[in-house]
């Protein structure tokens, strides 16, 4: 059974920083592609952040310069470093996972985790 565990959402500063972990078991880690995707209330679930299985990372255009997407295959874990937050960025963040290559599309992706809230006061 594949489980996707976020953690590390809060209420921040605007300015302020974040780093969000995604905790996960039942799937081959170190081959998958991982991401993070947020909605906002009242809005679509968008893209955030993705890295494949080498490592190699993709950003949503608009937050590029804000945030930073990691893993650690030997715990099966992903992250996302967001810094510089903004009112904006209030969201619930979600860890998912894909066979394959890089995609920036919800539909593209397998699992999901249940999301961590992240809340940027201004």
């Amino acid at each position: 059974q594949v489980q996707l565990v976020e953690s590390g959402g809060g209420l921040v500063q605007a300015g302020g920083s974040l780093r969000l972990s995604c905790a996960t078991s039942g799937l081959t880690f170190s081959t998958y592609t991982m991401g993070w995707f947020r909605q906002a209330p009242g809005k679509e679930r968008e893209f955030v952040a993705a890295i494949n299985w080498r490592h190699s990372t993709y950003y949503a255009e608009s937050l590029k310069d804000r945030c930073t997407i990691s893993r650690d295959n030997a715990k099966a874990a992903l992250y996302l470093q967001m810094d510089s937050l903004k009112p904006e960025d209030t969201a619930v963040y979600y860890c998912t996972s894909k066979v394959g290559a890089y995609a920036n599309y919800e539909a593209a992706y397998d699992y999901w985790g249940q999301g961590t809230q992240v809340t940027v006061s201004s």
